[in-house]
């Protein structure tokens, strides 16, 4: 279990324990690098860890919890690793209630049953219409029903402000195609959409359907399936781009997979225990969504650092995450930031903000495990960003 020193708030921000000179200055100038206009000590946590001996370099306020932003997402992106594995993929199913005649008619009701895809499209729509009339269907006498009972109905996550509601996430289900995009407008009814969709799709692959289309729980038998890529190379929009929607609906599969039910606070529960379940540091967290929008998260920063390293360690973990996470200089969230020879291309990290938080934290040169985590009332992101932007800078030039 990784052990973080945890240092009491005070007027400045303190290092990390005895140890050699060159270490002592090293948490000094980490210490003062953190120092940002608007940004108390006490609102600021910090830690970094020398991955291959395991030891803390610095520590501040570490196991203190403070609002993560969508650094959230890394305890989600672990927990769907450990629990569903990097070639999970989200199925979306064609089911058919009733028979097929000897004419091509089916005489009653298709259903498309989502399980919470967030990458769902009308292209992947057309190809399962395409693979219906590949059965031999060419008519179908009742309804398209869209079926997103795999989740509940709650549109938004705990803990949100209003506002984030379509500005910040389409609406949360089981069924959603072209993430609820319908023309220039997002609906507010997703599962009826996608099967709106569907029927079109259906009718232009060939398949008459005498039918409307409908949204509630249904049966039937599995006529076809369409399936995602793999969650591996999802989770490269949920952590390097930080998309909220694909996070949330992470976080509703893994508590219908391995939880209670498609539900935040299921899936919450999940990634709670499997955190605990690999040591993770759990003083001071608190899961209540996905993606960090919530103003109820809180993560610590020696939590964020443990998940790092268990990551770190583990070779297939390892590959998964670095490739999902933004690159400095390159990719994602990161891509305008920490320019410099040495942290170009180098630095690898999660970025967080809100008006509560701004936050950072991946790897140094394949050297070191970070995070820092500023908050506020509303906290100045800029001033928060170059003070982590320094915190790294100094790592990346210690390695």
């Amino acid at each position: 279990m990784l052990v973080a020193a945890s240092l009491a708030c005070g007027a400045s921000y303190a290092a990390a324990g005895p140890g050699s000179p060159q270490l002592a200055r090293l948490n000094a100038r980490l210490g003062a690098a953190l120092a940002a206009p608007g940004i108390g000590p006490h609102r600021t946590g910090a830690m970094a860890l020398d991955l291959a001996s395991g030891r803390v370099l610095f520590a501040h306020n570490s196991s203190v919890g403070f609002v993560p932003a969508s650094n959230e997402k890394l305890p989600v992106t672990f927990a769907a690793l450990k629990v569903l594995g990097p070639n999970f993929r989200f199925p979306t199913e064609v089911r058919g209630q009733g028979a097929l005649g000897d004419d091509g008619t089916w005489t009653g009701n298709l259903v498309l049953k989502g399980y919470g895809d967030p990458t769902l499209s009308s292209a992947r729509l057309h190809r399962l219409a395409e693979r219906v009339h590949a059965l031999g269907i060419t008519r179908v006498t009742g309804m398209v029903i869209g079926d997103e009972s795999f989740f509940d109905k709650l549109r938004t996550a705990p803990g949100w402000k209003a506002s984030f509601y379509i500005e910040e996430s389409p609406p949360l289900s089981a069924l959603v195609v072209d993430r609820a995009w319908t023309g220039r407008r997002i609906t507010l009814t997703p599962a009826y959409e996608a099967a709106d969709v569907f029927r079109r799709m259906l009718i232009k692959s060939g398949v008459a359907v005498q039918g409307k289309a409908r949204a509630f729980r249904a049966g039937g038998k599995v006529l076809a399936v369409s399936v995602s890529s793999p969650l591996g190379s999802i989770l490269h929009a949920v952590d390097a781009d930080s998309d909220n929607f694909s996070a949330e609906l992470l976080l509703k599969e893994l508590g219908a997979v391995a939880g209670t039910g498609g539900t935040s606070a299921a899936g919450a529960a999940v990634v709670r225990q499997v955190l605990a379940q690999n040591s993770v540091p759990l003083d001071g967290v608190t899961i209540a969504d996905g993606s960090g929008l919530s103003s109820l998260d809180r993560l610590t920063a020696q939590a964020i650092v443990a998940i790092l390293r268990q990551c770190w360690n583990n070779g297939a973990l390892r590959s998964t995450l670095v490739q999902a996470m933004a690159v400095a200089g390159y990719s994602g969230t990161l891509v305008h930031r920490l320019l410099g020879p040495r942290t170009r291309g180098t630095v690898i990290g999660k970025t967080g903000t809100t008006d509560l938080a701004s936050v950072l934290s991946g790897f140094v040169h394949g050297h070191y495990a970070f995070a820092v985590i500023e908050n506020g009332t509303p906290v100045p992101w800029w001033t928060a960003r170059a003070a982590q932007d320094r915190f790294v800078q100094l790592l990346a030039a210690a390695g």
